[in-house]
């Protein structure tokens, strides 16, 4: 019995660095198959964060949106204009206010003309969005690369954790996909250079019940009176641009916007993580570049799963199937005999043909 139980673990372990080695997955997948893959995300999210420091945040939900539907594989970008008629994944409610798209268009036309049907548009999502946290003054951190594209984009997958939840019920959305609660409070740290829409906090703004700030109540209460189209409302107040922890301190002064931000302070199994993270900024900086890390590697495609798509709105054309040559076919000819029997009536034999 023992020494089944020794093969039991010997064959394990040798299936799990088969996993491990059959990986596409590494850093630098593209330094022999486009050298300027990387640089080329780099320069074009420099240029729309110097015009547009939002944009990070943009990139980020995008990241997060795309990973948690059937993995990272760009299944987001989809247009349903391409899809056959049918609705894709943009379509679904929580995706409706996703942007930077055309940020994604831009990088993915730029690397079609280097180096086309390499890079794949689920990895210019991870790249970008490393290189706009980098700039917005979060971790700086490698990823890995070699992902490909998914061939579905179905709206009626789209089953995201919403903002009025509990931290019980939001960790339910999280560890299904594989994360703990540390990975939770961590990757909702991604709300400090976040915004969100004055309908979608009415829970929090509708009455006073002492969950937050009176200062703040009040100050919100007045812009969501406002009689504009839906305003919008800096999920930090403080520095909202800038990815640092300043997010875990507010929240903990009761100054969380939405319900499950705050949720994250006053619940006793994540306000222990929530107070590491707000005295603790190089704390806050690793696991949130270790978070984005382990999102990135979520039911990855790669191999020869997928593909490449040449534009990032549309799954390629189908390809037809090659017909396979037939093989040439050669006459039977017998060989003649050295003294062919003479037919009778003739001076000579013809040989048969094959038809």
């Amino acid at each position: 019995m023992e020494k089944k139980i020794i093969q039991l673990l010997f064959i394990c372990c040798i299936f799990h660095e088969l996993i491990i080695v059959s990986s596409a997955l590494q850093v630098g997948f593209y330094a022999k198959k486009c050298r300027a893959a990387e640089s080329i995300v780099q320069q074009e999210v420099q240029r729309s964060f110097s015009t547009d420091r939002s944009i990070t945040a943009a990139l980020l939900r995008m990241y997060f949106h795309d990973c948690f539907v059937r993995g990272c594989d760009a299944s987001i970008l989809i247009d349903s204009k391409n899809t056959g008629n049918k609705q894709s994944e943009k379509d679904a409610g929580p995706n409706q206010s996703v942007r930077g798209y055309e940020l994604i268009d831009r990088i993915k036309s730029r690397l079609e003309s280097a180096c086309p049907t390499t890079v794949s548009c689920a990895d210019i999502i991870a790249l970008a969005t490393r290189d706009s946290v980098a700039l917005a003054g979060g971790p700086m951190y490698n990823i890995l690369t070699g992902r490909r594209d998914g061939l579905v984009s179905n709206p009626a997958e789209v089953n995201l954790p919403g903002p009025s939840l509990t931290v019980q019920e939001a960790l339910k959305f999280f560890t299904n996909k594989g994360f703990s609660l540390n990975d939770m409070v961590t990757l909702l740290g991604a709300h400090t250079i976040g915004i969100t829409h004055c309908s979608l906090i009415q829970d929090r703004i509708s009455r006073f019940d002492g969950s937050m700030d009176p200062n703040l109540f009040t100050r919100l209460s007045t812009t969501c009176a406002a009689r504009n189209n839906d305003p919008l409302v800096f999920l930090d107040q403080s520095t909202s641009f800038i990815v640092d922890n300043e997010f875990y301190k507010q929240i903990r002064l009761k100054k969380g916007i939405l319900k499950i931000d705050q949720e994250l302070a006053s619940d006793r199994s994540s306000a222990g993580i929530v107070n590491k993270f707000s005295i603790n900024p190089e704390a806050f900086q690793q696991a949130f570049a270790n978070a984005l890390i382990k999102l990135g590697n979520t039911q990855v495609l790669e191999g020869k799963f997928g593909e490449i798509r040449k534009n990032c709105r549309a799954f390629n054309p189908p390809q037809p199937k090659k017909r396979q040559p037939l093989p040439l076919r050669k006459s039977f000819r017998p060989k003649k005999p050295k003294n062919p029997p003479p037919r009778k009536g003739s001076k000579f034999s013809i040989p048969f043909l094959a038809p």
